[in-house]
């Protein structure tokens, strides 16, 4: 069975920094494509930038040169680096990871991130 935390979210001002963290519980060796999620209140859940096993990665628009995705197997961790913090970019933060042999999809709790002066 594999579990996803998620940490790292808090209150930032316009223009920070913040970095979350996803550790994953079992080996992220059986994982493929891990991802970050965000969903806003009253929105839907949309992708925010994903990651392979490989190390290939994509990234909404709306993040692109602000956001970065990395992955450390041998922490089985998945952080995102997120620069630049704009007032749109508050919302729950959720992992995501899809394991390769079964397709199974998996995700963690959330974390809550607040973009305020």
């Amino acid at each position: 069975q594999v579990q996803l935390v998620e940490s790292g979210g808090g209150l930032v001002q316009p223009g920070g920094s913040l970095r979350l963290s996803c550790a994953v519980s079992g080996s992220i060796f059986s994982l493929g494509v891990m991802g970050w999620y965000r969903q806003a209140p009253g929105k839907q859940r949309e992708l925010v930038a994903q990651i392979t096993n490989s190390g290939s990665t994509n990234y909404a628009d709306s993040v692109k040169g602000r956001f970065t995705i990395s992955r450390d197997n041998a922490k089985n961790t998945v952080y995102l680096q997120m620069n630049s913090l704009k007032p749109e970019d508050p919302a729950v933060y959720y992992c995501k990871a899809v394991r390769e042999a079964t397709s199974l999809v998996y995700w963690g709790q959330g974390t809550q991130v607040t973009v305020s002066s």
